[in-house]
C-alpha cells in the first residue's frame, strides 16, 4: 500500500516544516497557496516520504510544481535518473520563471500547462508512491 504522504516546500518556514500532502484536497491547498504566493513563492519543493533517501540523508527524488497566479498556467520539473519539464507541444511560450522561497528557476519553452492539469500530476506523483507522473508529456531540457 502506497504511503501517500508528500513534503512541500515553498516558503522559508517550511524549511524545518514542511506542509504534509496526504489527499487530493491537500493538493488543492497546495495549488490555491502557490496562486496566491506570487511571484517569488510560486514554485514548490515536493518529496515522497515512500521514496528513499540517498547515502548523504537527501530525497533521490523531487517534484517541482510552479503556478502562475495570473493565468491558469503552471509548470512541472521532475528529476530522479534525470531532469525532466513538463511539455505542453501545441503552446510556443517562451522560457518563464518561477520562483521558490525567492529563488528564480527558468523553464524552457513549452513548459506551461493549464492549472487543471498541474493538479492531476501532482495527485497522481502523491497516489503513485512518488513517481514521474504520466499524465503529462515531459521534455529534457537542454539546460539543467
Amino acid at each position: 500500500m502506497t504511503n501517500r504522504k508528500v513534503q512541500a516546500y515553498f516558503r522559508r518556514e517550511h524549511g524545518d516544516n514542511p506542509v504534509l500532502l496526504q489527499g487530493s484536497s491537500d493538493v488543492d491547498d497546495l495549488i490555491e497557496a502557490l496562486r496566491a504566493g506570487g511571484p517569488s513563492e510560486n514554485l514548490a519543493s515536493l518529496h515522497h516520504a515512500e521514496r528513499p533517501l540517498m547515502p548523504a540523508g537527501v530525497p533521490d527524488h523531487e517534484l517541482l510544481v510552479g503556478v502562475d497566479a495570473g493565468s491558469q498556467v503552471g509548470v512541472l520539473a521532475f528529476m530522479d535518473d534525470g531532469n525532466f519539464v513538463s511539455l505542453d507541444p501545441l503552446k510556443g511560450s517562451g522560457e518563464v520563471s518561477y520562483s521558490i522561497m525567492g529563488n528564480a528557476t527558468e523553464f524552457p519553452e513549452s513548459s506551461e500547462l493549464p492549472v487543471a492539469l498541474v493538479r492531476q500530476a501532482v495527485n497522481e506523483f502523491l497516489c503513485s508512491g512518488g513517481q514521474r507522473p504520466k499524465c503529462v508529456q515531459w521534455q529534457e531540457p537542454e539546460f539543467w
